[in-house]
């Protein structure tokens, strides 16, 4: 979830550089001038949007005046955004996701996300720490999966909190699983094979418990 910063090959396939003029095209510095916003309004465009100011945003925070734009391309574009103006990652379908300066600092706060998805954090969790004996293996994960499950059960405008609540919660439950195994085999080490049984009995309120018997309402854990 990180900011776009380089849109170059976007202008030059969408709207075109500084040197070409493509049939129907406008520059960017005539975009807020009668006879263009007549013809986007007249193309179905409302340019009172939230969702064609973001685009309109994008494209002159990250080209120049001199760059031409289409009125098909500014609909292409608009389509990265919902109707609040708010990007839609590609991958997930969803806004809510795109990390800014803006809300970079405020996202990291704890919040309360979804039963199930704290239950599908943990056996996803245990599941790839016995398989892969304890080694965070980032080809055959599929932690991705559980975030964006839980990303589409919370409210938009509280998904990069829960992204970061549930970071935490991801990092206790690997660290539970790794004190109960060196708990088992003092001398185990990651990547050697987890003990058999070394896990059993540690489920995910037993965890939760333990961190809030530890004062650990804030979740700041390191691993």
């Amino acid at each position: 979830m990180s900011k776009i910063t380089d849109y170059s090959f976007l202008f030059q396939s969408m709207f075109g550089t500084k040197n070409t003029n493509p049939i129907g095209s406008f520059r960017l510095s005539q975009l807020n001038s009668g006879s263009v916003q007549a013809q986007l309004r007249a193309a179905g465009i409302d340019t009172n949007s939230k969702q064609y100011k973001a685009a309109v945003k994008m494209m002159t925070q990250n080209s120049n005046g001199a760059m031409y734009a289409n009125i098909q391309g500014i609909k292409n574009l608009m389509k990265s955004y919902d109707k609040d103006g708010d990007y839609i990652d590609p991958t997930t379908g969803l806004a809510g996701l795109l990390v800014t300066e803006e809300n970079a600092s405020s996202r990291k706060r704890i919040i309360s996300i979804p039963e199930s998805s704290k239950d599908e954090m943990f056996e996803q969790t245990k599941k790839e720490f016995l398989r892969e004996n304890g080694v965070l293996n980032g080809d055959t994960t599929k932690r991705s999966d559980v975030y964006t499950n839980m990303y589409r059960k919370v409210q938009k405008n509280d998904r990069l909190a829960a992204g970061y609540t549930m970071e935490q919660y991801e990092r206790a439950y690997r660290r539970a699983f790794l004190d109960a195994v060196r708990k088992t085999d003092p001398k185990w080490e990651i990547g050697k094979p987890v003990p058999s049984g070394a896990l059993d009995g540690i489920t995910r309120e037993s965890v939760e418990a333990n961190l809030r018997k530890s004062g650990q309402a804030s979740f700041d854990i390191q691993i």
